[in-house]
């Protein structure tokens, strides 16, 4: 649906804010976009978006592109972005209204019904913006950005701000519209939003992809599980017997902790039990823990 070659952005003062980025986007998919403050993500989008030109590189949208065909590749986009920006005397109703019409599509005040109570707004459609909470301005954008009934969407640090039942909403509008066949890329700094909605994901920094693999490979691949022994007695040490397994021993001494990888044939849970029993340290109690998209994520951008 979306294809970026060689993308770079230099701004006059020199900086350079995407360095050859190259990403295919799948028709249907949603795409996490992730990465740091500064990393590029914006400037990503708003090039794609046709808000800000690049430097060099192509981007096509749906096989068009977005220089040469700007009316085709824009009337496919819709776009929440960051800022709050809205038309603060204007209703909820209009304001999707005329966001349709700059499209050029014919009114459909049923579309728009239906956009806004999928959004739980048709209660406030009546409503001038600037009277309304800072989580349903964000839905308001939403539902603008959704008005002209566009193929592709782009959610910019969609929830920011936005408390946690009305960030849930979202989150089954944007799974509902990817079941309708739109293709969603979403930039948060809420990795769990990531963790749940995503299809597969990308990781940026400093202008450049650093990697895009299937969420749930990404989460197999690059997880860690751990194994967590909580200890029948406080342990001074971990005994030079069981320096193989790399136990980390908790401060309070209580909890001994064994990191392993969950790809491999044998974990070594049964063997570490046996020599566990073996040097006399019992205990009371064990879980399993694994990785989470933030650990991975964090560890990702640390090691670029």
């Amino acid at each position: 649906m979306i294809s970026i070659n060689g993308l770079t952005k230099t701004y006059a003062g020199g900086f350079k804010a995407l360095n050859e980025v190259s990403l295919d986007i799948d028709r249907g998919e949603i795409f996490a976009l992730l990465g740091p403050n500064g990393a590029g993500k914006t400037t990503l989008i708003n090039i794609v978006c046709g808000i800000v030109n690049a430097t060099s590189g192509s981007v096509s949208v749906d096989g068009f592109d977005i220089q040469r065909d700007f009316r085709q590749t824009r009337s496919r986009i819709g776009l929440v972005p960051q800022e709050m920006a809205s038309e603060s005397f204007e209703t909820v109703w209009n304001t999707c209204r005329f966001s349709r019409g700059l499209f050029g599509k014919a009114a459909s005040p049923e579309y728009l019904e239906k956009v806004l109570r999928s959004l739980s707004l048709w209660d406030k459609k009546d409503t001038i913006s600037m009277q309304l909470s800072g989580g349903m301005k964000r839905r308001v954008l939403i539902a603008k950005a959704l008005a002209h009934e566009p193929e592709v969407l782009f959610l910019d640090e969609p929830t920011a701000g936005v408390d946690v039942e009305l960030r849930q909403d979202m989150w089954n509008v944007v799974s509902a519209l990817r079941d309708q066949g739109v293709t969603v890329i979403l930039t948060t700094h809420y990795i769990e939003e990531a963790e749940q909605l995503a299809d597969r994901v990308g990781v940026i920094n400093h202008g450049e992809i650093i990697l895009v693999e299937q969420k749930d490979k990404l989460m197999h691949d690059l997880g860690k599980k751990q194994l967590v022994l909580n200890l029948q007695a406080p342990l001074a040490e971990v005994p030079l017997q069981l320096k193989d397994y790399q136990l980390e021993l908790s401060e309070d001494r209580n909890d001994l902790t064994y990191t392993y990888d969950t790809a491999r044939e044998r974990t070594g849970i049964t063997a570490l039990l046996s020599d566990l029993g073996e040097a006399g340290i019992h205990f009371n109690d064990l879980h399993t823990s694994q990785s989470s998209l933030e650990e991975i994520f964090v560890d990702l951008v640390k090691k670029r």
